[in-house]
């Protein structure tokens, strides 16, 4: 994954979290407005809520559709290249175990 990907990944997830919490936000708000109060403001609470929603929806779609193009990358280069990726792979083992065990 490239700094830009990277960069919008994390900028989708943090997206992803916002949108989740204010879909509890605004859930957390339709319960107050209680039954016995059916009026503007729990339309307008709703409204809010389905909106949050929709757009958590949307932010999760396009977080998946990421991550897969993202592992199908990573899957076509290990494919290519698969006695450099082992080696790859097996230096930063190295290379942890090493930082590791100096503690």
């Amino acid at each position: 994954m490239d700094n830009h990907s990277e960069s919008e990944f994390k900028d989708s997830t943090q997206k992803l979290l916002q949108d989740l919490r204010q879909v509890v936000q605004d859930g957390e708000e339709v319960l107050r407005a209680g039954a016995g109060e059916l009026g503007e403001k729990s339309v307008a609470a709703r409204a809010k809520l389905s909106a949050a929603l929709a757009s958590a929806k949307e932010t999760a779609r396009k977080l998946q559709e990421k991550t897969v193009a993202g592992a199908k990358a990573t899957d076509k280069v290990i494919r290519e290249h698969p006695y450099q990726s082992i080696g790859i792979a097996f230096g930063v083992g190295l290379l942890i175990g090493v930082l590791v065990n100096r503690k």
